[in-house]
């Protein structure tokens, strides 16, 4: 019952996530564009996981997994980062 609360809330907070992700990307973008590695990634992760959220609300199967795959990569180039630093 407490998960499913939770899922309505995030749900009902859905249009304030893309906007956010939004700005996430923009960052993301200027971050890239600066070369400043390493928090093109940092800024990134959350980003995607923000559209596998979303995809996942409304069943988007497609984007859901492009946004797994990056994650996947985002986390890998993360932990190798602070390995190796």
């Amino acid at each position: 019952m407490r998960i499913k609360l939770s899922i309505q809330t995030l749900a009902s907070q859905e249009q304030n996530l893309k906007w956010f992700a939004l700005v996430l990307g923009i960052m993301s973008t200027i971050a890239t564009i600066q070369d400043w590695y390493p928090y093109t990634m940092f800024i990134s992760l959350p980003f995607c996981l923000i559209w596998i959220y979303c995809a996942w609300l409304h069943t988007e199967r497609q984007l859901k997994y492009i946004n797994i795959i990056f994650s996947v990569l985002y986390i890998y180039g993360i932990a190798r980062y602070i390995i190796t630093n």
